[in-house]
């Protein structure tokens, strides 16, 4: 036996206990007659002590050898610490060593092991199995085995089952780039990784399963960002006989679930709003509700004044930033200037400051007088010391523009508590988008999803116009699911395909085999997928997922621990029938 506690358990209760420890050595202070060592485990830390007057001679010369992350393994006695350490549960204790075995010993670390560590983050992804030894990156991934215990007793305690679907599948056109593996035993085929196990989970509809879910992982080759990988974790569900209301009571339930049992907070609401008033009121389809600054549309108000930019504008729109009427001038152009930065794409932007007297003082004097900026501030809603910020141009753009700049501001001014949660429910969407580059439209979520009954006769005459049966769930500003209800007959399903640009050969090519098992009486079905390292990261009350992955990739989608991706050699490709033709 190694061990028979861990270096986080033992207590005042234990002293006189005779006991085994094993871990590695934090740090060691050497006082010549005295050594002290931190052993550490993924449980806590221990002091032990090695003591000239109660240690014989060789094992004192053991103690002075040990060096950082040494493995060790001591037995000796639980004694009372004469200065107590209020930081650590194990502070009142501290074991005196009686036997030391080096287990393993350790090169010099590349950066130190601690919670404030020196290292960057570069370096501590080259060496992630160290810096998973720090408290902070092990405690995000025991916060997310706590969140998936969590999910799995919830979805389990409504009799959904937990079904594997397959890793290699067939690559369909639609979403994002597949990530493909070639088949020897098939040259010149291909399989594709999931995007996600849509059309199986649909499939187990068919079969009859009723309510399926899977901790799953997905993959998808697009361009990365802090809360996106290659390959990453959905919470993968789908229910039968079933309508939206049906699914939103569900997943509301596992969100309140989760938040009740890992921060003890009740939420009571969960409200809702359209895709398009999302849109309108805060510029993106994944609001933060926990703060103000919804925008004020002032077309009406600040166009044919004689100010040409904003009558050139398709759109003029506004926020109004609370108590910030007391900004200097050097901070609102530093405001400008973030808004000019290529990543939000500005031209420009207009301010008017509602002053404490009730008077106003904008940017645009010459323009527009005191009663045109009071209706500025009602529309708005600026009160007396806010700090109202226009920008305009083209609708969408525009409005991404500004949400951007809300939320830059709303971190600015503390109002994104990372621990105070407001979910909203996003509905309505589109059910198809234009794509400018291949002057075609494409499914906003995926093929699958339903349009709302009432709207399908606009199918052919205002495709953009047609609402889907989608609905996204958001949380302080973060999409952490979405999901459908489903196309679950054929003929619905070809209509769909054929508006989205697919022959009818085509549509059969890629997908007959899900068109084919609805003639055998799909049911009705519907689901939702939460992406669970966002989530995770999102309920540890950070924006970055990367924590909360044990091995995750860096920005270019690789992993500088293992080196991957990486050159094959030529004989497996010969074998799989590729010839490169890398320039």
């Amino acid at each position: 036996m190694y061990r028979s506690h861990n270096c986080g358990e033992l207590r005042i209760n234990d002293i006189n206990k005779e006991i085994t420890l094993a871990g590695w050595v934090q740090k060691s202070r050497d006082k010549g007659f005295m050594v002290w060592v931190d052993l550490r485990d993924r449980y806590g830390i221990t002091q032990l002590i090695f003591d000239e007057s109660r240690s014989d001679a060789a094992l004192m010369q053991l103690a002075k050898s040990l060096g950082r992350e040494f493995v060790i393994q001591v037995k000796g006695t639980v004694i009372e610490r004469e200065s107590k350490n209020t930081v650590i549960p194990t502070g009142d204790i501290e074991v005196l060593v009686k036997e030391l075995t080096i287990l393993n010993t350790s090169i010099v670390p590349p950066f130190t092991i601690e919670d404030d560590t020196d290292g960057g983050e570069d370096i501590r992804m080259k060496y992630r199995y160290l810096d998973i030894r720090r408290n902070p990156v092990r405690n995000s991934l025991l916060f997310r085995h706590k969140v998936t215990q969590e999910v799995r007793n919830y979805l389990s305690n409504l009799d959904f089952c937990e079904v594997e679907t397959p890793y290699l599948i067939k690559s369909t056109p639609e979403g994002a780039r597949d990530f493909v593996v070639p088949s020897r035993m098939n040259p010149g085929q291909f399989y594709a990784l999931p995007q996600s196990p849509q059309t199986f989970k649909q499939l187990l509809m068919v079969a009859g399963m009723d309510r399926y879910f899977q901790i799953v992982k997905c993959f998808r080759d697009e361009d990365l960002r802090a809360d996106r990988q290659p390959e990453f974790t959905q919470i993968d569900c789908e229910m039968s006989f079933i309508d939206q209301e049906d699914i939103l009571d569900v997943f509301e339930g596992l969100t309140r679930h989760l938040l009740k049992k890992i921060h003890q907070i009740e939420i009571d609401k969960f409200p809702r709003m359209t895709f398009e008033e999302a849109m309108r009121k805060y510029g993106n389809d994944k609001p933060d509700i926990r703060f103000g600054m919804e925008f004020g549309e002032l077309n009406n108000v600040a166009q044919h004044k004689e100010f040409s930019v904003f009558n050139s504008a398709e759109l003029v729109v506004g926020i109004a930033v609370p108590n910030a009427a007391a900004y200097t001038r050097k901070q609102i152009d530093e405001l400008i200037e973030w808004v000019k930065r290529p990543q939000v794409g500005a031209s420009g932007m207009v301010y008017c400051k509602c002053e404490e007297d009730g008077s106003y003082k904008s940017s645009v004097d010459k323009f527009y007088d005191q009663d045109d900026l009071a209706n500025w501030a009602q529309i708005t809603g600026a009160q007396k010391g806010d700090l109202i910020l226009i920008l305009s141009g083209p609708a969408n753009k525009t409005r991404a523009q500004l949400s951007a700049l809300r939320m830059e501001l709303g971190n600015r001014l503390g109002l994104r508590k990372p621990h105070e949660f407001a979910p909203l429910w996003v509905v309505d969407f589109p059910l198809l988008e234009w794509d400018e580059e291949t002057e075609r439209y494409h499914a906003m979520h995926h093929p699958f999803t339903s349009p709302k009954p009432e709207d399908i006769h606009l199918l052919d005459s205002e495709p953009g116009n047609v609402r889907a049966n989608a609905y996204d769930l958001v949380l302080n500003g973060n999409e952490i699911g979405g999901g459908s209800i489903r196309i679950h007959d054929k003929e619905t399903q070809a209509l769909m395909f054929r508006h989205l640009g697919f022959t009818a050969e085509e549509a059969q090519e890629q997908f007959g085999f899900l068109m084919n098992a609805f003639q055998y009486g799909a049911p009705p079905h519907g689901g939702l997928a939460f992406g669970l390292d966002r989530l995770t990261a999102i309920l540890g009350g950070q924006e970055t997922i990367r924590d909360f992955i044990a091995f995750p990739k860096n920005n270019a989608g690789r992993d500088v621990m293992i080196d991957a991706p990486s050159i094959i050699a030529t004989t497996q490709l010969d074998e799989l029938s590729i010839a490169l033709n890398v320039k």
